[in-house]
């Protein structure tokens, strides 16, 4: 099996550090140190964009949207 790569664009599941706080998030870019740009909807509707580490990331489900 291989290891699920997050690259600019794609869809994720962000996992913070409840687990109230996972959400869907869109990967905008590649930041330092292991880190990764995202953009998600925030409380007020707004799009927000804030820093992740690359291992709070996890592939969705493969049924997301279909």
């Amino acid at each position: 099996m291989s290891r699920w790569t997050p690259t600019p664009g794609a869809l994720a599941t962000y996992a913070g550090q409840t687990r109230a706080g996972r959400r869907n998030v869109r990967i905008v870019a590649e930041a330092v140190a292991g880190h990764l740009v995202v953009e998600a909807i925030g409380r007020k509707g707004a799009r927000v964009r804030f820093t992740v580490k690359r291992h709070s990331l996890s592939q969705p489900q493969p049924d997301l949207f279909d």
